[in-house]
């Protein structure tokens, strides 16, 4: 933090104190609106959101559990007495827990692996009964036997890597580090080139002693420590496995999960890096590359193993009750438009941090919200606040609500605003970019606990500060605007716009929160209250930011989308692509020519083989003038629906905002993104080999990731055709 406030001051940055914001956008007179928020934040106790914290990650509460149950009836009475109309809505929900997990070594090294975290006195829950074993939900049932192989991260270029080396991982069990990529990218891509089974450990060098204290002397992995999570393949479709893109109520259709197109056919499991030590000794082979290495005090080695390793999984694959809250307001004015606020509430185990941070932060806005109404205020626009079951193992609360209500949801849903897991730090918001306005007025508005400053100012200092070179530094400090990123997965908003098109926003603090409690016994209240946000005021300011979002859209006079900002975006995506087909073409251009004057003799790795290499196929000319033409086309309507906004006639405003959010269901594709028909938003969706990271214009961009030429063509004209819709929709606003 010092380092970061020496760099402002040599800039001459200089903070300056919140002001009044006396026209806020889409109201007509803002006074109301500004005495509600002050009410509001009047209302808001972080010493309440750490009792709630406490309260909540005080048993394990997984899917299903009776921890689960007590978790939901909590809540439940939080809404209630705040005067929400509450109730919980169950589906059924597969979810497998582990019967067997066994990890042995045999030959040189004679090992078996602990696979359990040791409960500590300074963590009071965490020996607790009814904690899930360290496990990969979704891993599939196997007893295999074989020599293991190091892939570092286990990233598609890791693979490249072992190539160069002569190693093949068919027959395998690879050992992979976390990081670097979503968890269930490591197996997906070791399943791909032929391995039998999947380790995932956290090395010390990334996540442990080599980057802090270890827990519970710091907040870091010590050796025994386990990252659960879910493997399920995401990008595919989220959700319940076995009932692809229909809800999982009592009685519905479903297909058996070894059958599911999300689900992978290898064992895998999660160690510690006191358990991956042994196996990682036991390697023979060439030396891992320098930038393979990690913070275990040996040298790292690929492989193979001179010892067998023998992995052994099996699950139950049972059925079990998700119990999503769901909380409404009925709107006075406008009951058919919907403001949507969720964060989940299951946990890997006792969750304080993940998500119970953010569900704390969501019951002190309802609680904010309830006293605004018994002082008489009433929300134009119906307010629908959930606590969402079975994140954890693949956003299953969320996305069997919203494919069960999709319908109504596609008619009646104005935005939908999401959060998980908060601490202290900056501010962190991504979404519908049509929204960037909006964010950037909230985020002048709400108060930095530690610093005294705006969040948007405090966040722009943290990337100046962060900022490697000059140009971007003062690009940072001169930013008026708060850059709004794009969403990928990994969170419950996915359903709701790349499947429905439904207006989104994430938003959470964190930055200084830093820690290896995830998905561990030891996300727990002793270790959030020493390290993640002691005083429990990030929770007040999450709760001031996403209430002001909800508030805002709730009460405004024309709602505030700004669609002029969502095309100046999309076209900063589309120059992207242009400069990324120019640099493969260029990049095969050099090759080819160094590789005709056989320049690959001089090859200075030593794994490089001295064959004659392949030609790289030439690039052909990609025509972006459709979606150029297309983004003009909007450019022109979006400003034509901004003009339309700024109208004073109440019947027409009224009309406009009927129309305007359902606008961005026009960027939806009617066959969804190639091999993953699910996602159907043309503009945002995960990577198909990043898993939460979003790859924007995926259709195209992945496919010329993959020089498939004939479908970067063919998703061009998918996405000019989404953007001529939206253009011809807002000009008829």
């Amino acid at each position: 933090m010092k380092k970061k406030l020496i760099i402002l001051t040599l800039v001459g940055f200089a903070f300056t104190n919140l002001k009044a914001q006396s026209n806020l956008l889409g109201f007509k007179s803002s006074d109301k609106e500004i005495k509600n928020e002050k009410f509001f934040d009047a209302q808001l106790s972080a010493t309440r959101v750490g009792e709630n914290i406490k309260l909540l990650s005080s048993v394990p509460h997984h899917v299903g559990s009776v921890g689960g149950k007590f978790v939901a009836d909590e809540i439940v009475k939080v809404f209630k007495a705040a005067g929400w109309d509450t109730k919980i809505e169950t589906y059924q929900l597969m979810f497998p827990t582990p019967i067997t997990r066994t990890l042995e070594m045999s030959g040189v090294t004679n090992f078996k692996a602990k696979l359990k975290e040791t409960p500590l006195k300074e963590d009071a829950t965490s020996n607790q009964a009814d904690q899930l074993p360290t496990y990969n939900c979704w891993s599939a049932d196997g007893d295999v036997t074989a020599n293991l192989v190091f892939v570092n991260y286990g990233l598609p270029e890791d693979y490249e890597t072992l190539d160069k080396y002569g190693i093949d991982v068919k027959g395998k069990i690879v050992i992979a580090k976390y990081g670097r990529s979503w968890r269930g990218i490591k197996p997906k891509v070791a399943q791909e080139h032929g391995a039998i089974g999947c380790l995932i450990y956290s090395d010390p060098g990334d996540d442990g002693y080599a980057a802090g204290d270890a827990y519970p002397i710091g907040a870091f992995k010590n050796d025994q420590t386990v990252q659960r999570g879910s493997i399920m393949d995401m990008v595919i479709y989220p959700g319940d496995p076995t009932t692809p893109n229909g809800a999982s109520i009592e009685g519905a259709s479903r297909v058996d999960h070894n059958d599911a197109k999300n689900l992978l056919k290898i064992p895998v499991l999660p160690i510690s890096y006191g358990d991956a030590s042994p196996l990682l000794k036991d390697m023979e082979g060439p030396v891992a590359p320098r930038n393979w290495g990690g913070g275990l005090p040996f040298t790292y080695h690929i492989g193979p193993s001179k010892s067998t390793v023998h992995l052994k999984l099996a699950f139950d694959w049972k059925i079990r009750p998700g119990l999503n809250v769901i909380a409404t307001i009925k709107g006075s004015e406008f009951p058919d438009q919907w403001i949507i606020r969720g964060n989940h509430h299951d946990a890997w185990v006792n969750g304080a941090a993940d998500p119970i941070s953010g569900m704390a932060s969501e019951l002190e806005e309802a609680i904010a919200i309830g006293a605004l109404m018994k002082q008489g205020w009433k929300p134009k626009r119906t307010l629908v606040y959930c606590a969402w079951d079975a994140e954890e193992p693949g956003l299953m609360g969320s996305t069997e609500w919203v494919e069960n209500h999709a319908s109504e949801l596609q008619s009646k849903a104005v935005a939908y605003i999401n959060s998980d897991g908060n601490g202290r730090g900056f501010l962190g918001a991504e979404g519908s970019h049509a929204f960037k306005p909006l964010i950037t007025e909230i985020s002048k508005s709400v108060i930095d606990p530690q610093t005294g400053v705006t969040v948007f100012e405090r966040s722009k200092a943290a990337r100046a500060a962060e900022a490697t070179t000059i140009a971007e530094k003062k690009e940072a400090f001169n930013a008026t605007s708060y850059p709004l990123g794009a969403m990928g997965s990994g969170s419950d908003y996915s359903s709701f716009i790349q499947h429905l098109g439904v207006p989104s926003l994430n938003i959470g603090y964190g930055g200084e929160d830093g820690g290896g409690e995830y998905h561990s016994i030891y996300d727990s209240y002793d270790m959030y209250k020493r390290f993640k946000d002691p005083s429990f005021q990030y929770g007040v300011t999450l709760a001031q930011t996403t209430g002001r979002v909800v508030l805002r859209l709730a009460d405004a006079d024309a709602l505030q989308f700004d669609f002029t900002e969502l095309q100046k975006t999309v076209k900063g995506y589309i120059s992207e692509l242009i400069n990324n087909v120019d640099q493969l073409r260029e990049k095969a251009n050099v090759e080819n020519e160094l590789i005709n004057n056989k320049a690959y003799i001089y090859a200075a790795d030593p794994t490089e083989k001295l064959t004659t290499p392949k030609l790289l196929s030439p690039v052909p000319y990609i025509d972006f003038s459709p979606v150029l033409n297309a983004l003009s086309h909007l450019e022109k309507a979006a400003e034509h629906a901004e003009a339309e906004k700024k109208t004073a006639d109440p019947n027409k405003i009224a009309s406009f905002n009927a129309k305007i959010y359902t606008a961005e269901q026009q960027l939806l594709t009617t066959n969804g993104l190639p091999r993953r028909p699910w996602f159907k938003h043309s503009l945002y969706a995960p990577g198909f080999y990043t898993g939460y990271g979003v790859k924007t214009v995926p259709g195209v961009r992945e496919a010329i990731e993959q020089k498939n030429w004939l479908e970067v063509n063919e998703q061009m004209k998918e996405v000019s055709k989404s953007i001529e819709r939206l253009a011809v929709y807002l000009e008829q606003l």
